[in-house]
C-alpha cells in the first residue's frame, strides 16, 4: 500500500498531478483545499482562520483510507515546512504504507488557482525546505 505525497508551491501542478496518477479518480486524492471547496459550486473560499481545521480533516481522511487499506492514497497539499509532512508520515508508519514524496515544481508558465499574489510565492519558497536524511 501506497502514500504519495505530492508537494510544491500552489500552481505547480500538484492537483493536475495527483489526478493523472490517480488514474483520473479510482484512487483517492485528499487535499486541504477540499475543505475551502464547495462541493455542490466547486467554489473555492479559503479562510486563514480555519486553515487548522482543513489540516486535521486531510489528516483525518487520510487515516479513514488507511483504515480500509485502500491501495493508494494521494495527498496534494503545499507541504513546505516539515511540519506538514510529519502526520502522514505518523500515519504510514501505524497503517504499514510505503510513502513517497513528490515535489512539483512550476515550470508551465501557468497561475495558480487560488488568487496567491507573488509576494506571497515568494515567501513560501523562501521557507520551502528539501531534507535530505
Amino acid at each position: 500500500m501506497f502514500l504519495i505525497l505530492l508537494r510544491g508551491l500552489p500552481g505547480s501542478g500538484k492537483s493536475t498531478l495527483a489526478k493523472v496518477l490517480s488514474e483520473n479518480g479510482k484512487y483517492p486524492v485528499l487535499s486541504i483545499d477540499d475543505f475551502f471547496t464547495n462541493p455542490t459550486t466547486g467554489t473555492y473560499n479559503f479562510e486563514f482562520d480555519k486553515n487548522h481545521l482543513a489540516y486535521k480533516d486531510c489528516e483525518l481522511k487520510t487515516g479513514q483510507f488507511m483504515q480500509k487499506q485502500t491501495e493508494k492514497i494521494f495527498v496534494d497539499n503545499t507541504f513546505t515546512l516539515e511540519w506538514e509532512l510529519e502526520p502522514y508520515f505518523k500515519l504510514a508508519a501505524e497503517f504499514n504504507y510505503q510513502i513517497f514524496t513528490l515535489t512539483v515544481e512550476h515550470r508551465h508558465k501557468g497561475k495558480n488557482s487560488h488568487g496567491v499574489s507573488d509576494e506571497q510565492l515568494a515567501k513560501m519558497a523562501e521557507k520551502y525546505k528539501v531534507v535530505l536524511v
